[in-house]
């Protein structure tokens, strides 16, 4: 199905070509993998300048869907493409940073995303998903790992669950709302008062977590993800509404 792109408005130019290009989408005929005509050829076609076309790709390269090569080869020019886990995380960062949500609306958002990864993983997810999950799993348990390669680790762990859950928009999600706190959490991780207990304790959870998702015991996952999330995150929460740098019997051995 040929792609027919039609000239647009010159107010609010770039807004419009992201609205034609939308258009082509929608319709379905463009598609991921597709690549758009050259700058040169496109900006005349649209009515536009390139710069308003650029400023109109740039757009679509931040909220991920399309990517952009320069240069004059064969993998230059810009393709359409599905990336919305990177975009969405760094929009929702931003807009946590800023206010928009609230540590206890991101709790939230959390515990309903990972109770139904887990519930759904326990009935999905392959043995190899749940073998690369493991592995995340024994790496974060041994001694000498610091709280940012075990946070990473963590997040890791997260999203390869909700990955496995035969839901794409859940895994994207709790992949985004994890990154979304994710400097937050580090920086916890790194003011316990002892870590050595803290990493044995997320871990332990970690490890049950993920033996009852292989025997198939989603609502046990499910609540024991909930407890994981509450506890630590929880934590967050309860010094966001005090104020204070410590929560009313938060120990480093507790506060996971």
């Amino acid at each position: 199905m040929p792609v027919e792109w039609q000239p647009v408005r010159q107010s609010r130019t770039h807004e419009l070509v992201l609205q034609s290009i939308e258009e082509q989408v929608f319709a379905g005929k463009l598609r991921a993998g597709d690549r758009l005509p050259p700058e040169r050829e496109l900006a005349p076609v649209f009515g536009v300048s390139r710069s308003a076309l650029r400023e109109a790709l740039r757009v679509l390269e931040t909220i991920g869907v399309l990517v952009a090569q320069p240069g004059r080869g064969p993998d230059s020019g810009a393709r359409i493409v599905r990336n919305p886990d990177d975009a969405l995380g760094r929009l929702l960062r931003l807009h946590f940073a800023l206010g928009s949500y609230s540590l206890h609306d991101v709790m939230e958002a959390r515990v309903a995303l990972e109770r139904a990864s887990f519930a759904a993983a326990a009935t999905h997810a392959s043995e190899e998903d749940l073998d690369e999950a493991g592995a995340v799993v024994h790496r974060m348990s041994q001694p000498g790992i610091l709280p940012e390669e075990f946070n990473e680790l963590d997040t890791r762990f997260h999203v390869k669950v909700a990955s496995s859950s035969g839901n794409a928009l859940t895994s994207t999600l709790t992949s985004a709302v994890r990154e979304s706190v994710r400097p937050l959490i580090l920086r916890a991780l790194e003011e316990v008062d002892d870590w050595p207990a803290t990493q044995a304790h997320l871990n332990r959870q970690h490890a049950e977590m993920l033996r009852l998702t292989r025997l198939d015991r989603g609502d046990e996952a499910a609540d024991l993800a909930e407890l994981h999330i509450r506890g630590f995150h929880g934590t967050l929460v309860d010094e966001d509404r005090t104020g204070g740098d410590d929560a009313d019997g938060a120990t480093g051995q507790e506060r996971p």
